[in-house]
């Protein structure tokens, strides 16, 4: 999640009582591992999007066992 500002390193505060909405930034478990991706809500797909250049989207299908852990709501930077 390098281009949205979050490094190795920094503490991240999520919500576990928020919704998550289309383009937030999520804490998710995909498939029984956690993963940090922003996520893509369309009508009838969700996609886990990467904010790093290196790694491709994730579509999260019926196969997939997944659950939205908590909307991040804020970093806290290592200094």
């Amino acid at each position: 999640m390098k281009d949205a500002g979050i490094q190795t390193g920094d503490v991240m505060i999520v919500d576990r009582s928020l919704e998550p909405k289309n383009r937030s930034i999520v804490l998710a478990v995909i498939d029984g591992d956690f993963t940090v991706k922003r996520v893509k809500i369309e009508k009838d797909h969700i996609y886990l999007i990467p904010e790093n250049k290196n790694y491709d989207p994730i579509k999260v299908t019926e196969e997939n066992e997944f659950i939205v852990w908590g909307v991040v709501t804020y970093v806290v930077k290592k200094v």
